[in-house]
């Protein structure tokens, strides 16, 4: 595993959007029945998740610049300030250019930042928080942005139970600047990419391009509906992965960071389902009440899910005190990675909920 420990930098604050329209836990009924639909959302926790329009008024680049927009005001910050950009997502605008480039002239920053896309889902949030602290240590940047987000429900078929229920859409930004004196962060990073068809879009890329057959609908060997253009999950690979991995990705975390279980202020995993959460909380020995669970009204939001869940449920905490907080994300790839972070008090806007934006050109990103 990669294990890191980067000093002399600090998390200034953390900002949250999401899109207006929802939707409840109705849609699932009139889906699936509402026996299915009682099942689905007592074992996910998910009552209501917002999500962007299918027309493309609504974007993760939309979502994100929301945040970091908001974000850069509360904290003051020019920015031409910013000389890094990191945007990880796994639904970015285009094919190319990156997004980050699109984010780059939206936002306003110089043409002197370094900006890049990472493509990576439900462990993304702490592959780019290890990626911004990599670059702030090494001396190129001074302040660095770190916007993540999906809208996974554009990928996620309204027919297959597995996924139609669970994910919800955000955006977030995240901003890290140098800052001598200032406790470590301890990173621990992971791959086995042996499951990387477990949670997948087999179609639409350039190994499988798109077909009028990918486009198709149809029954599954596991009773799904879906194309070949949405996303496919195997939730019995993925749960079995998550607790062969994350219990213990937890606990090495606190061994090699030095923190005792009683310093940790709160837990903040991949909102991946609430019984996934419990079962991991249960193996690994967690407090329950330090585990954050902020699934209810959002959903599963991909790379998103972690900062979101730090921003609803820790912002009063954060914006007055300082906590350890312990954070993991761990799905598709298979990819995992957790953290150990000392945090506040830092700049945490109240959450943005974003409309669409018009659209008077096809190409014009603003």
């Amino acid at each position: 595993m990669a294990q890191t420990e980067i000093s002399n930098l600090r998390i200034a604050g953390i900002a949250s959007a999401v899109p207006s329209s929802t939707r409840d836990i109705s849609e699932i009924i009139a889906a699936f029945g509402e026996e299915a639909a009682k099942k689905i959302a007592d074992m996910s926790g998910v009552r209501v998740r917002h999500t962007v329009p299918d027309d493309g008024s609504l974007c993760t680049s939309d979502l994100c610049a929301a945040a970091a927009g908001k974000l850069l005001q509360e904290l003051g910050w020019n920015p031409e300030s910013i000389d890094g950009l990191i945007f990880v997502s796994q639904t970015p605008d285009y094919i190319l250019p990156a997004t980050s480039c699109v984010l780059q002239a939206r936002l306003g920053l110089s043409k002197g930042c370094a900006a890049f896309d990472v493509n990576l889902g439900c462990s993304g949030y702490v592959y780019g928080l290890w990626l911004a602290a990599q670059m702030l240590a090494a001396g190129g940047c001074k302040r660095i942005l770190l916007l993540a987000g999906d809208t996974v429900s554009r990928i996620a078929g309204t027919e297959d139970r597995a996924v139609a229920p669970l994910f919800g859409d955000a955006g977030t930004a995240t901003a890290l600047e140098r800052a001598p004196n200032t406790p470590p962060m301890w990173f621990d990073l992971g791959t086995d990419g042996r499951g990387w068809d477990k949670l997948i879009v087999p179609a639409g890329g350039f190994r499988n391009p798109r077909t009028a057959k990918t486009a198709r609908r149809r029954v599954r060997d596991d009773g799904n509906t879906r194309s070949d253009e949405e996303l496919f999950m195997s939730g019995a690979d993925i749960f079995t992965f998550t607790l062969r991995e994350v219990p213990a990705l937890i606990q090495n975390a606190l061994k090699e960071s030095g923190w005792d279980a009683s310093e940790v202020s709160a837990y903040v995993m991949h909102q991946a389902n609430r019984f996934m959460l419990q079962q991991i909380s249960k193996k690994a020995k967690l407090a329950p009440e330090r585990v954050v669970v902020a699934l209810e009204e959002f959903g599963n939001t991909s790379s998103a899910s972690i900062p979101l869940a730090i921003t609803s449920r820790l912002a009063p905490s954060l914006r007055e005190n300082t906590l350890k907080v312990v954070i993991a994300g761990f799905g598709v790839g298979y990819s995992w990675g957790s953290a150990c972070l000392t945090l506040g008090p830092i700049v945490v806007p109240d959450l943005l909920i974003v409309e669409p934006r018009e659209r008077v050109n096809d190409l014009q990103p603003a």
